[in-house]
């Protein structure tokens, strides 16, 4: 995490900025609050690239999107029944959702929707506490309900209620931890491990589609084996891709690799790493000129020199 006077003059930014000021002070006027909330909050402290504005507020869906409506003519329902309305604002778009306070059945991670009362409410049920920051606006408080700020500082992943809790809820929040983990490279506390294995079996209740999109956020991250190796660890892989538990206990029939599973996982590094430096055009510039490029190369050289 960069340094504190840093990170909160990113927020100062985002607050001030000619597409947020003038939405909070439209809520305010209006008599409601509203607050930049979660990944925003998050990314901005750690010095990330800030890609999303996400907000929540005291207002109904209705109420927002009447003040939204006053001040751009590009509105839409994202969900209103989840309470989220979207605009555009500026060249930028926002979604505000009004404060939440969900439960949850024991045969679905679908929550049956509450609309909540309360910032603190609506933090404490979110997946994990350095996604449970809200900063209030147009004051710029920082809202901090279960020591999200010191989990940042310390690079640890916990939820705000207990693991046990949050992941019955919604099981789906476990492959968002192994996700984490590589997107943030924060260590998973030891509570939060624990009932990722004692709770794998929840994950059978998520559809196949939205475990899959999770994977694919996971190997999209710039390094995805601490993930892999925590969905592996926890026994949470084995419940949708069992082919990657096995690779473990798998030799390569050449004898070549004792551990075909580390072999896996080192191979994955290099290519990333391989298709960074192709990116950065490293890989173009270091390679070995055979005859025939030599030869072009040497011919744009003369041409250059002749011109």
């Amino acid at each position: 995490m960069r340094p504190i006077a840093e990170s909160l003059a990113a927020l100062r930014g985002i607050a001030e900025s000619p597409v947020v000021r003038p939405i909070a002070e439209a809520f305010e006027a209006e008599g409601h609050e509203f607050a930049l909330v979660g990944g925003p909050v998050r990314d901005a402290l750690l010095g990330r690239p800030v890609t999303d504005l996400d907000f929540t507020t005291s207002a109904s869906p209705d109420e927002t999107r009447a003040i939204l409506d006053r001040l751009t003519k590009s509105v839409w329902d994202v969900g209103r029944a989840f309470g989220t309305i979207a605009a555009r604002v500026r060249g930028e778009n926002v979604e505000i959702t009004t404060y939440r306070a969900d439960s949850y059945r024991d045969d679905s991670r679908k929550p049956e929707v509450e609309f909540g009362d309360s910032i603190e409410g609506d933090l404490v049920r979110r997946d994990f506490t350095v996604n449970a920051l809200a900063l209030m606006l147009p004051s710029q408080r920082l809202v901090d309900v279960s020591g999200g700020i010191e989990d940042l500082f310390a690079g640890r992943l916990m939820t705000p209620s207990s693991p046990e809790i949050s992941f019955t809820d919604d099981p789906l929040r476990m492959m968002r931890a192994a996700r984490f983990a590589s997107q943030l490279d924060f260590e998973v506390a030891p509570e939060v491990r624990g009932a990722m294995a004692e709770f794998a079996e929840r994950l059978d209740i998520v559809s196949a589609e939205r475990i899959r999109d999770e994977l694919v956020k996971l190997l999209s991250t710039a390094d995805p084996v601490p993930g892999i190796r925590l969905l592996v660890e926890t026994g949470l892989a084995v419940r949708f891709l069992p082919e990657l538990t096995a690779l473990v206990e798998t030799q390569d029939d050449h004898g070549r690799h004792k551990d075909v599973y580390e072999h896996s996982l080192t191979v994955l590094r290099q290519a990333i790493e391989l298709e960074a430096a192709r990116q950065r055009g490293s890989i173009a510039s270091a390679a070995p000129l055979g005859p025939h490029t030599a030869g072009a190369s040497t011919r744009k050289h003369r041409f250059r020199r002749a011109a």
